[in-house]
């Protein structure tokens, strides 16, 4: 096992060497980049994706525990730079602490951490996911297992040069809402105080622990923001009219606005950190104000679901299906559609520069 990862080590630092592809990818982060890791949950209230008619459209037309009808966005940002898809999901290779197939993959592809339901905060959906925190704690563990198997010097050369992947913030908005309807507040008051201690305590939670993953070895950061919340159809439906929430929609694009200066005031702090923003915020409001310009003809229902814009119920083998899913920009209740998935990934890799800054998703890849 030594030699095999010793070559594994030796192998890697010629595609390093060579440019070929990042050595690795490590992703963090919510439904949207989840691949399986919600499926390994115990809990009835776990939300998994791991029955049909999910994964309709993957190949075998199996469910594979990603929140979509085909690939999701983490495996069409790691198809843009070299990858096959996505890094496997952590839970899957890791059924006790010793899995050799878990260090060879974390050195050779990477891993995925991300889980359905997770939050920047630990307290978000707490005991039904993995929360940012945890996943981060899960690399880390990763990260001794493999310094163990090759050498640090090797290890640490490899992940600064890999990408780290992180999507995460649209279920802390989702609940904080959610417990604001509850409490009967008027929509001015859900902007004002409130918002401005969720924001705080978002922004601390994030500096800290991107801060913690740079302490580990990662040096390109790959963020995706918050898309537009107010507009899936799990929000929709709870309108008369099936109108996207302003509320939530401006919730969300304030967030967004914090990151944004977060990452723009965090990266001069730590000497080598390189980082790319995207703006599935806005990549989602040009989808659904000219959907026929990107070849979608339904911007507001569910593909898979059931009842009013089929948004009344979980995607499940008995749900209605619609016919034309690369027509629809939402798969479900609250994820995009594997065409979405796509575009949003090709957008935020090469596309126009409105959607990334500093630079775009190919350049984060290619720096040195």
């Amino acid at each position: 096992m030594g030699a095999l990862l010793l070559c594994l080590v030796l192998c890697l630092k010629v595609l390093v060497v060579a440019g070929a592809r990042p050595p690795a990818m490590y992703v963090f982060g919510s439904s949207i980049l989840d691949v399986g890791n919600n499926d390994y949950l115990p809990g009835v209230a776990v939300g998994r994706a791991n029955r049909p008619r999910n994964g309709v459209d993957f190949p075998a037309s199996i469910p594979t525990g990603r929140f979509s009808n085909g690939y999701n966005i983490a495996d069409y940002v790691a198809k843009s730079m070299g990858f096959t898809f996505s890094p496997p999901a952590y839970l899957s290779l890791a059924p006790s602490s010793g899995s050799p197939q878990l260090v060879s993959t974390a050195l050779t592809d990477g891993i995925n951490y991300a889980s359905g339901g997770a939050g920047i905060l630990d307290s978000t959906n707490a005991g039904n996911t993995i929360p940012w925190s945890k996943q981060v704690q899960d690399f880390g563990a990763t990260k001794a297992k493999m310094v163990a198997a090759a050498s640090p010097g090797a290890v640490d050369a490899l992940l600064s040069r890999s990408i780290f992947l992180i999507g995460i913030g649209n279920n802390d908005m989702y609940v904080f809402l959610a417990a604001e309807l509850a409490r009967n507040r008027s929509a001015a008051e859900q902007r004002s105080d409130a918002v401005v201690a969720l924001y705080a305590s978002l922004v601390s939670n994030y500096s800290a622990t991107v801060t913690e993953l740079y302490s580990m070895g990662a040096r390109k950061i790959a963020v995706i923001n918050v898309w537009m919340l107010g507009c899936v159809p799990g929000v929709r439906v709870l309108s008369p009219s099936g109108a996207c929430s302003d509320t939530l929609n401006q919730i969300a694009a304030g967030f967004n606005d914090e990151l944004r200066s977060l990452l723009a005031g965090l990266a001069p702090k730590l000497p080598g950190l390189v980082y790319s923003l995207a703006d599935a915020f806005g990549f989602t409001k040009d989808a659904v104000d000219h959907p026929q310009a990107l070849g979608f003809t339904d911007v507001a229902d569910a593909c898979c679901g059931s009842g009013r814009l089929g948004a009344e119920a979980e995607c499940s083998p008995n749900s209605t299906l619609c016919a034309n899913r690369d027509q629809h920009v939402f798969w479900d209740r609250a994820h995009p559609s594997q065409r979405m998935a796509f575009l949003f990934a090709q957008a935020f890799y090469n596309g126009p520069a409105k959607y990334t800054t500093p630079i775009n998703f190919m350049q984060l890849a290619q720096s040195n």
